[in-house]
């Protein structure tokens, strides 16, 4: 049996990861892997109704990332980790590195109470690779403001998003092994030739 692969898709709203989910999923099937999509928050049934509080519930910083990590615990067990253990290729959109830019980077709240958060509810796992769609925040903001109504988060201003960027930075450069970074101004079909550059190189298909 093939061992379990995690990859997940991080950057700033409107940094395009999202569209690149499904592309990667065909991929992936083509060279004969079983692929789960999914998504944080949310996931499985108790975490999708988390997700919708995080989105558009009033609420301070600490709320808001405990909110997160019980999600992404119940993700965890449910979901993710029983997908790994029989080998399947799983493709998240969103993990812990956002909650390190958002609630880190733009609510500005304590990168040590994330790491222990991190800690107790992640017990290790971390994604085999990270695809960082890196954007210039106005760029971003350009792109959200075209395509849909904002939630509570696309909603924040540019100073907001300049943050969450530097945070993908932070925990970019605290784990370059993991982390594959995407020049995601560029038109669709270079990215998603910049992406499967990054899977050529691994010896997993």
């Amino acid at each position: 049996m093939k061992p379990g692969r995690f990859i997940t898709f991080e950057g700033i709203d409107g940094a395009g990861k999202s569209s690149h989910l499904d592309a990667m999923a065909a991929w992936a099937r083509e060279r004969g892997h079983d692929v789960v999509l999914t998504r944080e928050p949310g996931g499985t049934a108790l975490a999708e109704r988390l997700r919708e509080l995080v989105l558009h519930a009033p609420m301070d910083a600490l709320t808001e990332a405990l909110l997160v990590f019980a999600a992404r615990r119940d993700h965890l067990v449910q979901l993710i980790e029983p997908a790994l253990a029989r080998g399947s290729l799983v493709l998240c959109d969103r993990f812990t590195d956002a909650s390190f830019a958002y609630q880190g980077g733009g609510r500005g709240f304590s990168l040590e109470v994330l790491g222990r958060l991190e800690d107790w509810v992640q017990q290790g796992r971390q994604p085999d690779l990270t695809l960082w769609f890196d954007l210039p925040a106005a760029t971003a903001a350009q792109r959200r403001g075209a395509v849909r109504a904002p939630d509570r988060f696309e909603a924040q201003d540019l100073a907001f998003f300049e943050r969450v960027s530097a945070g993908y930075a932070q925990r970019a450069s605290a784990a370059p092994e993991r982390f594959a970074r995407l020049h995601a101004q560029g038109e669709r079909p270079a990215v998603w030739a910049e992406i499967q550059d990054v899977m050529r190189t691994l010896a997993w298909w």
